[in-house]
């Protein structure tokens, strides 16, 4: 007669739940972990631009902006590829691989001995941004379902672009009391090892919460979206986004303008600001003060997108953009300038979040990770195409009328927004 105890009942996993309320663990811990991937960016903000300059000699305004081109032309294509993987080999592992190939950057820009290490460095650095920030918004979309997209989006975008303003902030005082290289980047390495760490060790798999709000999801029937079913090709669903589908294609055009904005303010506000006669650690200041009022303010604008709606908040946003830089280009001396860039910050708050809410209200979960991924290859081109663009106006005709131009071309996308796009909130559209 056997004496063998039963083996004790294990436990049942914990049934799939949406909602921020029932996954604000690894919420949270998204959201730090998307400030790490902003403080690999933050690193280069105030100090590469002065690099190039100061150290390499580069007095062309295009090949100063290099940096930026190879940055948005490698995130932007890899932002695509990491939608298409997130859906066919899970969120988990294309994080975990963003941050690997993370590690180097700060390391070779540390040591970069010409300009063309450098533009390696940011070919890296556009590939780790595109997997793992890419990954971060399609896995806290995933948690907490549709009700408060707006919010997850304001708080991820926060904690992202906050971690910019900071990383900035610091890299000035440190390169005004300890020189260019190599002490600013001594941050970015701290970084890539806590994010790396904690993406592999602590991050949970979201895939099953897209699955479980597919299987309750209600297809729209009316005539603008019965083409937009749960079974799109990857090639429908770049077409959709990128062109044909008016919300998600007004949204796309807006995001790469949005960018151009970054890419221009990233490379070319520092030379501005250094030609004013302003220190190291002051130019620092006013290039932290954008994108920590741009994060600040998504803690709030994502949320006012959730109760207001989207379409109108996106068109407001791009407005106040194209005066802020109107006054950049226009002003002179520190307080001018942080005026305006307070001003850019508020804008780019409005319209951040609130475009990646908009998509993810249009696209099915089924493939809304690829929605996502070509919104993020169309937006983060648009590091590239401002590159080109302010540079080659910068040369021909000086920086402010690079400046200007980009805000011409900012008050033309918010019009094509007012007049393409419809709202695309549920609750807003009751």
């Amino acid at each position: 007669m056997s004496t063998r105890r039963p083996m004790p009942a294990q436990p049942e996993a914990e049934p799939l739940r949406l909602g921020l309320r029932h996954n604000a663990a690894q919420f949270a811990l998204l959201v730090a972990v998307n400030a790490l991937v902003g403080g690999m960016l933050g690193q280069e903000r105030t100090v590469l631009p002065l690099i190039g300059v100061r150290e390499f000699g580069l007095q062309a305004y295009t090949a100063g902006l290099t940096f930026i081109l190879a940055f948005g032309l490698a995130k932007a294509a890899t932002n695509y590829l990491a939608g298409a993987w997130s859906d066919r080999f899970g969120r988990k592992p294309v994080l975990v691989a963003g941050w690997l190939v993370a590690v180097p950057v700060p390391l070779i820009l540390i040591w970069a001995p010409s300009w063309g290490w450098v533009i390696a460095a940011n070919v890296l650095l556009g590939v780790s941004q595109g997997l793992t920030w890419s990954t971060t918004v399609v896995m806290k979309i995933d948690l907490v379902g549709p009700a408060r997209r707006g919010l997850a989006m304001g708080l991820n975008e926060a904690a992202g672009y906050g971690a910019v303003a900071l990383t900035a902030l610091a890299t000035g005082f440190i390169a005004q009391a300890h020189g260019l290289r190599p002490a600013p980047f001594l941050l970015g390495i701290a970084f890539a090892a806590l994010g790396l760490g904690l993406s592999a060790l602590a991050v949970k798999e979201t895939r099953g919460h897209a699955r479980l709000e597919a299987a309750t999801h209600a297809t729209r029937v009316d005539a603008r979206h019965q083409h937009l079913h749960d079974a799109l090709t990857d090639r429908e669903v770049f077409v959709q986004t990128s062109f044909r589908e008016p919300a998600l294609s007004s949204a796309s055009q807006a995001g790469m303008v949005n960018n151009l904005n970054d890419g221009l303010a990233w490379g070319l506000f520092p030379v501005l600001f250094a030609a004013g006669g302003l220190s190291v650690a002051r130019i620092g200041v006013l290039v932290a003060l954008y994108p920590a009022v741009w994060g600040l303010g998504q803690l709030f604008t994502g949320a006012l997108s959730d109760r207001w709606g989207r379409k109108w908040l996106i068109a407001a946003g791009m407005g106040l953009q194209a005066l802020a830089l109107a006054g950049m280009a226009a002003g002179d001396g520190f307080t001018v300038w942080a005026l305006a860039a307070v001003a850019l910050g508020l804008g780019t708050a409005m319209v951040y979040p609130t475009l990646l809410a908009s998509i993810g209200d249009v696209a099915h979960p089924a493939w809304r990770a690829r929605a996502v991924g070509t919104y993020r290859l169309c937006r983060d081109g648009g590091f590239a195409v401002g590159a080109l663009l302010a540079g080659v106006v910068a040369d021909a005709f000086g920086v402010r009328a690079a400046v200007w131009a980009v805000a011409a071309v900012t008050a033309l996308s918010g019009l094509v927004v007012v007049v393409r796009m419809y709202e695309t909130h549920g609750r807003a559209r009751r």
